[in-house]
């Protein structure tokens, strides 16, 4: 087991070697607010309420240090599927179909069905019995993390799945729907299952947590950091991409690749 100061290090290693704009995100899941640590902030504290994907963009982008459980969390759905309050499948379908995001009640038991068999019975199990999380930056965590979340663009996931791929031993298999990327595929599947989950920001995490139009993500659980870190950039060798991108530069051009550069080198040619 990695301590505290290696998952810290690891929290600034991927930070720094692929160039990110925010800090990678640990996440702790909860069984009640006795596991909070001191320093830890819960929206309900102040009369407040976020969804769970604005306490993600309140830990990589300040800094912060949020808890999060049912009474904090403005989006009820995420609640339910998380399993943090006892809501019944018909309700949270019904909740979906109220809200209009697919056609109607056999689509919406068909996402939300989808969703169950990816956690499987052993999923399940895992998540049962917890009721909140906590989340910080992962360079400064006072806890291990279950689940590192990391926001990035499309050439930093790809050294990422790269490096999970190197040994072809934690291959992410991913589906999408637009819905609860972030917080179910980002935090609680890896938490649940073992393994990374590529995410594609949702709604909320669009419309409500300020996740921007190029940005995608992966979660992972917490151990496989050390395993990213130590295949990055390992891909090809010396034919690696890295980051910043080595792009091809032609070197067999001339002024004839355009009819503009050609007739000034003909002018000048002339003289």
């Amino acid at each position: 087991m990695k301590d505290l100061e290696e998952f810290r290090k690891a929290g600034e290693d991927i930070y720094h070697r692929l160039h990110l704009s925010t800090y990678p995100v640990a996440i702790k899941y909860i069984q009640g607010i006795d596991e909070i640590p001191d320093g830890f902030t819960r929206p309900s504290m102040f009369g407040k309420k976020l969804s769970l994907c604005q306490a993600f963009t309140q830990a990589r982008r300040w800094g912060a240090k949020v808890a999060m459980m049912s009474e904090d969390n403005l989006c009820t759905p995420s609640t339910a599927a998380h399993r943090w309050s006892k809501v019944s499948f018909d309700d949270l379908v019904e909740s979906q179909v109220i809200q209009g995001w697919h056609k109607d009640s056999d689509a919406e038991k068909k996402r939300l069905t989808a969703g169950i068999n990816i956690l499987g019975e052993e999923g399940l199990r895992q998540i049962d019995g917890y009721h909140g999380f906590i989340c910080s930056p992962l360079i400064g965590t006072v806890f291990v993390p279950d689940t590192v979340l990391v926001y990035c663009d499309g050439l930093q996931l790809t050294h990422i799945i790269h490096a999970l791929c190197y040994e072809y031993k934690y291959v992410p298999t991913s589906s999408f729907d637009g819905f609860a990327e972030s917080c179910i595929k980002g935090g609680l599947i890896p938490f649940a299952t073992k393994m990374p989950q590529v995410v594609i920001p949702g709604s909320g995490d669009r419309a409500l947590a300020g996740t921007g139009e190029s940005e995608l993500a992966i979660g992972m659980p917490g151990f496989l950091v050390f395993y990213v870190l130590d295949n990055l950039f390992r891909t090809g060798g010396n034919m690696n991409i890295g980051y910043p991108m080595r792009y091809l530069v032609p070197t067999d051009l001339d002024e004839n690749i355009t009819p503009g550069f050609k007739f000034l080198r003909e002018r000048m040619d002339k003289k």
